[in-house]
């Protein structure tokens, strides 16, 4: 009889300072895990140490959390530029590069070289393959995908990707410890865009071929799927917010991994991206967001 006994964990590492990664580490910390936040840029984790404290001091303002509790979710995290201190002593490392398949490979390779052999090493990417990541390694058993939403602090879901060979026990294990994290896991096989971008992608990307097409402007989508599908934020709006580059990444991948056309991307996105334009993060993208205010962009890539 094979009884699961349950994993306690206590040290993780995050690889990866950017939006998601400075979220993935805020939320272990808070829940009082010791948690080493890594990335190649010293200037990238002061952002994101930045980025935390004013997410604690909005959570603050908001009675959510106490002033000791800020205080310790910020004593809880430790910041290094050296991949290979931050995974050593690791229980599970969490990977959350750019959604790039040949830097993911590149990362879990060394993730695998330097963290002990009993450690679990996750991928918070939103469609790449975890069994093509898993192959890399040595450990494709203990190989998964924790797919974050973004903001992380406050999305409750994450997607739990199970590789060709990640093991039950493995999968039970993350499921644990992102329900002691707050969040609501759903377990999901290893298919291109897995469930949440399966679905959300070609809904964006549609809108955007709205556009492109001239069916309709950007106000008047959004204001569509708001009003009409009580969406909280547009298709438009909601694509800015994630990243041009990144929908167009997903896309890519569903398009290639799945051989339908139906995932192609529009080619004003591909346009966008081209042209820098990626959304909040560039502070242009359908709208623009330069003056602390979000205004339609009057823009010719908008015309047919």
């Amino acid at each position: 009889m094979n009884i699961y006994k349950e994993k306690i964990m206590k040290n993780i590492t995050v690889i990866g300072a950017g939006t998601m990664g400075n979220g993935i580490a805020h939320v272990f910390a808070m829940k009082g895990y010791n948690v080493i936040l890594c990335d190649i840029s010293a200037s990238a984790l002061d952002r994101a140490i930045e980025t935390i404290n004013r997410n604690l001091d909005r959570m603050l303002k908001k009675e959510k959390i106490t002033e000791n509790a800020k205080k310790d979710t910020l004593k809880n995290i430790e910041t290094t530029t050296d991949l290979k201190y931050a995974v050593k002593n690791a229980e599970l490392v969490i990977e959350a590069a750019t959604e790039n398949v040949d830097l993911k490979l590149s990362i879990f390779k060394d993730m695998d070289k330097y963290a002990p052999e009993n450690a679990i090493l996750a991928s918070n990417t939103s469609s790449i393959s975890i069994t093509k990541i898993a192959s890399v390694t040595n450990r494709p058993k203990k190989v998964i995908g924790m797919h974050f939403m973004n903001p992380v602090p406050v999305m409750k879901l994450v997607e739990i990707i199970r590789g060709y060979e990640t093991t039950d026990e493995v999968t039970k294990t993350i499921m644990q410890v992102s329900e002691k994290l707050g969040k609501v896991p759903v377990e999901v096989n290893d298919f291109p865009g897995f469930i949440a971008n399966r679905i959300l992608m070609p809904m964006i990307n549609e809108a955007i071929y709205s556009l492109f097409e001239g069916v309709g402007g950007v106000y008047e989508i959004d204001t569509v799927m708001k009003l009409g599908m009580a969406h909280p934020m547009g298709p438009l709006q909601l694509a800015d917010f994630i990243g041009l580059d990144v929908c167009l990444a997903i896309l890519e991948v569903m398009h290639e991994g799945f051989g339908n056309q139906k995932y192609a991307p529009c080619p004003l996105l591909k346009k966008m991206v081209e042209a820098g334009k990626l959304g909040v993060k560039t502070k242009e993208g359908f709208y623009s967001y330069g003056h602390g205010t979000k205004d339609l962009i009057v823009s010719d890539y908008f015309k047919n």
